[in-house]
């Protein structure tokens, strides 16, 4: 994969197609344009002493990788040729003036349905680093998902010394059910859903699973004493991941495709739809080492994958079947862990972070249990006490549309949405420690398609609030159209006269881990027209509920104001 990577970053200085008919004033518009062409395909694979076809990209799992520089356009042609409808979503790409590229289904445009194509066109603005694409729609990003490498605009160097080689690390969960299949069983059992039979590293178990042979395990080939930089990218959709390698050190060098401060750690954690560049020194004895992938579970009584994935970090010359090196992972419920990496993120350098705010928000995010309002409790209500899961932020479980958002803001379609989301809670309390368990007599949430409205260039502070009903826990919160300053991190109930902000270099992300039984404070600029998905991307929390949406209006001119749909906009 490294030296693929090194082939395609040569022919991205070499060959564009450059956009014609724009004005240098008409941003963005993008250096060059990058052209992909993804044919959504089912594909027959075995894995785990099982034959089974599941649904890819361009026959590849994990996916192909879009790779361009910083400010060029890309223009991914879509082609669904399988039964199930989809959408792709390009995670971290800040869709400036191109919301309805963006690919949450219901949000920003229907599904791509079967035999039907959809062109989505995008400007990667002041960004580079590590990103990724996946489906948002059902679960099926559990197979349809690759990385985004941006480099660099052409001569602009990174901000450490240039690596041996690149590797692209893809952590995954594999189940042997349909991933369709498998939420619509969880949604209409009410219950939560089984742990995945797998993890995966670049679609490979490694060798603790059920006739994983040694074509199903990663191997990365090291030269001792070079450096290598691993783009880590967590795919998965149930589950937060530790990521270690034996006995050698990870420097971050990048968080949510955002330059950091470099930070040495054994081990990283990751939730879904977090991407963090890593430096590793081959500095070790010949020898074969683990890559290794785990669980990091904060929740209290959930079934989780306890088998690591494997991967080789092997040396060159080492001696042939070298018995591998275990990689030491913490905890599966070590939040220390998670914490200590967290507190030392830094951004490379001073940022202009927004100190006057306009609009304070604060959400509480967690899960609940409703009521029992099926004939058939026995296959419908398998909560704790006859109830049905849910999930929910300020206690307002989201409601699906049967039409996409957008296109309802856009036409002014009424009935679709309401737009009275809360500020706040209805009602403060120890969120922590005090919240109603009496299951489910008060543990119930209100439900609603409902969004938030903020004027163009409204200065947003948004506290984010763990709660303990059913359990605290670590929600890995995600921000479409945005990225954000995390200028305040800690456990307990968040108190301002207490919470401590940094407002020089803050780390600027696209997705934020709200500590299990803590808080988060994030702040940005709503300078994007569109509709905004904000959500958990653990996958069965965001089916149960945990979502809202932003509407952030036009401003003034053209590059304040949101474009027209496209002409192939798939219908509903």
């Amino acid at each position: 994969m490294a030296n693929l990577a090194t082939l395609f970053r040569v022919l991205l200085s070499l060959f564009w197609y450059p956009l014609t008919g724009f004005a240098s004033a008409q941003w963005p518009g993008g250096a060059s344009t990058r052209f992909y062409d993804f044919k959504v395909q089912t594909m027959r694979i075995t894995k785990l002493c099982n034959t089974k076809d599941i649904v890819t990209i361009n026959g590849m799992f994990p996916g192909p990788v879009v790779y361009a520089h910083e400010d060029d356009r890309v223009i991914v042609n879509v082609t669904n040729e399988t039964p199930h409808s989809i959408t792709i979503h390009w995670h971290g790409i800040r869709q400036r003036l191109s919301c309805w590229s963006d690919g949450p289904s219901y949000i920003t445009q229907c599904p791509i349905q079967a035999g039907q194509s959809f062109t989505y066109e995008f400007t990667i603005v002041e960004q580079k680093g590590t990103l990724l694409w996946h489906a948002h729609v059902s679960w099926l990003r559990g197979t349809v998902y690759g990385a985004i490498v941006v480099y660099p605009k052409t001569g602009v160097p990174y901000p450490f010394q240039y690596p041996y080689e690149e590797h692209i690390i893809l952590l995954g969960e594999y189940w042997l059910k349909d991933l369709v299949q498998l939420e619509q069983q969880v949604m209409d059992s009410g219950g939560a859903p089984p742990p995945a039979d797998a993890f995966t590293i670049n679609g490979h178990p490694g060798p603790n699973f059920n006739c994983s042979n040694d074509e199903d395990v990663y191997k990365i080939n090291v030269v001792p004493g070079k450096t290598y930089l691993l783009r880590i990218i967590n795919a998965g959709l149930n589950m937060e991941n530790f990521f270690a390698i034996a006995n050698h050190n990870l420097t971050i060098a990048e968080v949510d495709g955002e330059y950091t401060k470099p930070l040495t750690t054994d081990r990283v954690m990751l939730g879904p739809g977090q991407t963090m560049n890593v430096l590793v020194t081959a500095d070790q004895p010949l020898g074969k080492y683990s890559m290794a992938m785990g669980a990091y579970m904060s929740a209290r009584g959930v079934r989780f994958q306890n088998i690591s994935a494997i991967a080789y970090f092997q040396y060159v010359g080492a001696v042939p079947n070298t018995l591998a090196l275990p990689a030491q992972l913490p905890g599966f419920n070590d939040s220390l862990a998670v914490k200590t990496v967290m507190d030392g993120l830094r951004s490379l350098n001073p940022v202009k972070v927004p100190e006057e705010i306009d609009t304070n928000l604060f959400y509480t995010i967690g899960l609940n249990v409703q009521k029992c309002r099926s004939n058939t409790p026995e296959k419908n209500c398998q909560a704790t006490n006859n109830g049905v899961l849910a999930a929910s932020m300020n206690n307002i479980s989201f409601i699906r549309p049967n039409i996409s958002l957008l296109e309802s803001y856009y036409k002014k379609i009424n009935g679709c949405y309401t737009e009275d989301f809360p500020d706040a809670p209805l009602e403060f309390y120890d969120f922590v420690n005090g919240a109603p368990n009496n299951i489910p007599n008060d543990t119930q949430a209100l439900n609603g398609t409902r969004t938030k409205v903020l004027e163009f260039g409204t200065r947003v502070q948004l506290i984010l609030q763990d709660t303990g009903t059913v359990s605290t826990e670590n929600h890995p919160i995600h921000l479409h159209g945005f990225s954000f300053y995390v200028v305040g991190y800690g456990t307990g109930n968040y108190d301002n006269r207490t919470a401590t902000f940094n407002l020089v270099d803050p780390p600027y992300m696209n997705t934020i881990g709200v500590p299990v039984g803590g808080w988060a404070v994030i702040r940005f600029v709503a300078d994007n027209p569109g509709v905004w998905f904000m959500h958990c991307h653990l996958e069965v929390h965001m089916s149960w509920g945990l979502s809202m949406v932003f509407i952030v209006k036009n401003g003034q001119g053209e590059l304040e104001t949101l474009p027209h749909p496209p002409a192939d906009l798939p219908l509903c």
